[in-house]
């Protein structure tokens, strides 16, 4: 594995050439006498130190630093640049939990992008609006990420990529019959990871576990051990197996993770759940913190508050609920809807339902033929003993034959 290190020489480089946000950069009238481009770039974060020897981060570093330069020193109207900065930002969202800035910074990068190609340049017009829509998904506004990946296609409909994202958008909005289709057209263009993966996880909404396992394997098979997106793809395989009772095989992949990308946040919460679920709070609590303290993920800080809770830990437990309030509100200023997670805290931590189906049902409103959603509404009403509201509910969370537990144990089953 590759060690990446910023030397103080290549940090004063960026600060001084490409940068506007560095306190040592150029005022504005020096930068034009300098013959360099006003070009407002969004700045690329230093990453957490237990991230930064991935292997991918010299190049993200290399080809962020060389992306600002031809913006700033050679053309400051150029598209390209900004469609790969845009990128970037949308991985190092994934890989750092930076939501709040990256989402932002990429779709500023693209919207500039598609506003100064006007669909002169049909690849480059594309390219954008792929990226776009892959990062309105990210921030869950479904029907602009359908909308734009429609434009897409109507571009270019050989692109495997791009009919990832429809069905991405298509199974968010609970259009199942037209992710399936997404997803055959994916698979036969290029199969590959990604391809895979989506045929699993739509295999696992019909009902067939079994075969989803097999299409995650084959998902992890075709990745290359250590990347970012071959863990991603293990550590659905794993959760997998741990949502459907083997525990002893999700914990085998999340180690797995962990010997090919040391480090990786989500491998080690994910250990840290799986000593949750077994109500060894000490071991499950170490493994949580040592997640959070790698990346800012609320989803860490939610389930270390859940250990404060049934260790009695009063204190921890305010402190870190006042903190969960505080990122989920970050990610709703920054644009992402967060009305299910809302729900899904309100109903498993405080246990309030009635302000839990507050946030559920403006989710549902929005996409009423998702069975997560559905599903949601049906276990809020239960939860209420009001088995005839939550009737109807449970019945739209069957409709593509789901296996999923928590929908079973709905079922009596």
């Amino acid at each position: 594995m590759i060690k990446s290190i910023i030397s103080p020489f290549s940090i004063l480089l960026l600060c001084s050439l490409f940068l506007c946000t560095c306190d040592s950069a150029p005022g504005k009238d020096e930068e034009k006498s300098a013959g360099i481009n006003d070009v407002e770039i969004p700045e690329l974060l230093p990453r957490p130190a237990a991230l930064q020897n991935a292997m991918e981060w010299d190049r993200t570093q290399s080809g962020y630093m060389q992306l600002a330069s031809d913006l700033r020193l050679k053309d400051a109207k150029a598209i390209k640049p900004r469609v790969t900065l845009a990128q970037i930002f949308v991985n190092e969202a994934r890989v750092t939990g930076e939501h709040g800035h990256y989402y932002p910074a990429a779709l500023k990068m693209v919207n500039e992008a598609l506003d100064l190609n006007r669909g002169k340049d049909t690849n480059l017009e594309f390219l954008a609006l792929s990226t776009k829509a892959g990062v309105q998904l990210s921030q869950h506004e479904f029907k602009e990420a359908l909308q734009t990946a429609n434009r897409a296609i109507e571009i270019n409909p050989h692109n495997a990529q791009i009919y990832g994202a429809l069905v991405d958008v298509n199974v968010e909005l609970g259009r199942y019959d037209e992710a399936v289709a997404a997803a055959d057209k994916m698979v036969k263009i290029r199969p590959d990871l990604r391809s895979y993966s989506r045929v699993s996880y739509l295999r696992e909404i019909h009902g067939d576990v079994v075969g989803a396992k097999e299409a995650m394997i084959s998902a992890v098979k075709a990745g290359a051990p250590g990347y970012e997106s071959s863990a991603w793809a293990r550590l659905t395989l794993g959760e997998l197996y741990q949502r459907y009772g083997d525990e002893e095989a999700a914990k085998k992949q999340f180690e797995i993770i962990l010997r090919e990308r040391p480090n990786y946040p989500f491998a080690i919460a994910a250990l840290g759940q799986l000593e949750l679920d077994k109500g060894n709070y000490p071991e499950a609590e170490m493994l949580v913190q040592e997640a959070a303290d790698i990346i800012p993920e609320v989803g860490y800080y939610i389930q270390l508050a859940e250990i404060y809770k049934q260790t009695n830990q009063k204190e921890k437990t305010e402190k870190i609920e006042d903190e969960i309030f505080v990122m989920l509100q970050d990610d709703v200023d920054s644009g992402h809807n967060m009305d299910l997670e809302y729900a899904a805290l309100y109903r498993d931590h405080f246990e309030d339902y009635d302000k839990a189906i507050v946030y559920a049902e403006r989710e549902y409103k929005k996409r009423p033929e998702n069975i997560d959603v559905s599903r949601m509404m049906a276990s809020l009403y239960l939860k209420k003993g009001m088995a005839d509201t939550a009737a109807p509910y449970i019945k739209a969370a069957g409709t593509t034959d789901s296996k999923h537990p928590e929908y079973l144990a709905m079922l009596g089953k």
